[in-house]
């Protein structure tokens, strides 16, 4: 069984995002640019897989410029097999994205796809939903747990009243959270290796997948700095203070 992994190239989370003087977009000049955290857990839990025998390869996908084949390349040292960067200068929104995954998927027939719950920058959290819709096959989101059974799979979920144990048939669609796993430290030697593995370059043309009605974002701004405290006295000067704010 295959088991394709889609992977974001992010601002890395530990750097501070800064909005361009303009508000034309966020400043990456210079800027650390990783993995999405979350398809890096998404990529630990297939490799993880993997190593039990229960599949062959795992490939892993971006959708980008030749910038993102330096995350493709981080995953090939995490251990995947291949790499596939879906060649495109658009920011594609999810359903465009969706659309790409699902020509690659019918390309390489994976038994089993696994995506990060949500990117860091957009937080959409929509692209595995519309994934499986097209696909036309069961999903399973926000995975924080998941065994395979032969041909299907246990999933435990979050959900708001707790924790939620489903079971999917394959071909599946299972978007991870943080606590599924703790991805795996990157070696130098790893790195040096993933060099030498094979990563496909597809234009997005050739996919034949259709782009119309992005949404484009017409100004960026930093959130509005948050106003000084004040100490009060006792309970009937917070609850005036309150009142003065117009929150009571």
């Amino acid at each position: 069984m295959k088991i394709l992994v889609g992977i974001k190239r992010v601002v890395d989370y530990n750097v501070r995002v800064r909005v361009l003087p303009d508000g034309s977009g966020v400043d990456t000049d210079g800027v650390k640019m990783s993995v999405n955290p979350f398809d890096e857990i998404a990529l630990e839990e297939a490799l993880r897989i993997r190593e039990a025998g229960d599949a062959e390869e795992v490939i892993v996908v971006s959708a980008g410029g030749d910038e993102c084949q330096q995350q493709l390349r981080t995953g090939l040292a995490m251990g995947a097999d291949r790499a596939i960067q879906i060649q495109t200068s658009e920011s594609l929104q999810p359903l465009s994205l969706a659309r790409a995954f699902l020509k690659v998927i019918e390309r390489e027939e994976p038994g089993l796809v696994i995506l990060g719950k949500q990117a860091i920058d957009d937080d959409n959290s929509q692209t595995a939903q519309m994934l499986a819709g097209l696909w036309d096959r069961p999903q399973a989101t926000f995975a924080s747990k998941l065994v395979l059974d032969g041909q299907t799979a246990s999933v435990t979920r979050e959900v708001d009243a707790g924790m939620e144990t489903i079971e999917v048939d394959l071909p599946a669609v299972v978007s991870v959270d943080l606590r599924l796993n703790e991805p795996r430290f990157v070696k130098l030697p790893d790195i040096m290796k993933a060099k030498r593995k094979p990563l496909d370059v597809i234009p997005l043309e050739d996919l034949e997948v259709s782009v119309e009605g992005n949404i484009n974002v017409g100004h960026h701004a930093s959130p509005p700095q948050r106003e000084k405290g004040i100490m009060v006295e006792d309970a009937a000067q917070l609850v005036q203070e309150l009142k003065n704010r117009g929150l009571i």
